[in-house]
């Protein structure tokens, strides 16, 4: 079989095998199409990938499990362009598709999802991430600091609070005074990471060698992730490590689910933060998608 052919024919048995084993696969919400491939024509945030279970197949349709962030429902709108991601052991394919809807949870007994449109190529690219294809994405960098008194963290979480709540009603908010010592949690030194994905309560992180043994010393960490420009204010949250597992590359997946032990109150604004932020880049695919129909019009 020739090479090029042979680098993207399998991508559809494989995907079956993902839905026969309770399988998932990955998808961010896609920059809008602009006809261009300038990065600078593409939203300037970050993406949040979900990570959710495929619940059917068909010659057509993917059926995925809905989003859920923090026992939310991700609400995404039909018609809204994805990136998919499906990836198995070293082999990894990514793809533009088209949320068709909701799925109800019908006979099968499935939890109620989206329906995706059935891609009619993938790509196939080097697994340098563990999960996504950096071309199709950007993922976005999230600070850590090993949280040395997790009590400590209530008044940075307060302040958070306070400057969402700013923000939301129109009023100037400077994020650096989320910065500041006096708010800060009791922590050691900062590394970073990359944001792999989100799911229902927690993220998966991908920590490079070098700050990997940082993760096998402390298990609770404080965790920081920008949204801007989109949101000024940043996700701020304390987390326990539940798992991790070194990649062929000695990267270190992370999985991380966050604690609101000590302040339950948080745990709405991080969800409200999340939903507020994917509804923003819902509305940049439809503002896109009217100037295109305007300029067909027109």
């Amino acid at each position: 079989m020739p090479a090029s052919r042979s680098r993207t024919h399998d991508w559809r048995r494989l995907l079956k095998q993902i839905h026969e084993r309770g399988g998932a696969i990955e998808f961010a919400i896609a920059h809008p199409d602009h006809g261009e491939t300038d990065p600078s024509l593409h939203a300037n945030g970050p993406d949040l990938v979900w990570r959710v279970r495929v619940l059917d197949l068909t010659a057509d349709e993917i059926a995925v499990e809905r989003p859920i962030t923090l026992g939310r429902e991700v609400h995404i709108e039909a018609g809204i362009e994805l990136v998919g991601a499906i990836a198995i052991g070293q082999n990894r394919w990514t793809f533009r598709t088209t949320n068709l809807g909701d799925v109800s949870g019908g006979s099968a007994g499935h939890a109620p999802g989206l329906r995706l449109a059935m891609p009619t190529e993938v790509s196939r690219s080097q697994r340098r991430r563990v999960r996504v294809d950096t071309q199709s994405v950007t993922l976005p960098n999230v600070e850590i600091w090993p949280l040395l008194d997790p009590k400590s963290v209530i008044p940075a979480e307060r302040a958070t609070e306070l400057a969402f709540e700013s923000w939301k009603a129109g009023e100037e908010v400077a994020a650096s005074d989320l910065f500041s010592d006096a708010v800060m949690p009791v922590v050691g030194p900062k590394f970073t990471a990359e944001l792999a994905n989100l799911g229902g309560g927690g993220v998966g992180l991908v920590v490079d060698h070098d700050n990997a043994a940082a993760v096998g010393r402390h298990r609770i960490f404080w965790l920081r992730l920008s949204l801007e420009p989109e949101i000024p204010i940043p996700v701020c949250a304390s987390g326990k490590v539940v798992h991790t597992h070194i990649d062929s590359t000695q990267r270190t997946y992370v999985g991380i689910a966050f604690d609101f032990s000590f302040n339950q109150p948080h745990q709405s604004l991080v969800a409200n933060q999340i939903l507020n932020y994917i509804e923003q880049q819902q509305e940049l695919q439809r503002q896109a998608r009217d100037q295109r129909e305007a300029g067909r019009a027109g």
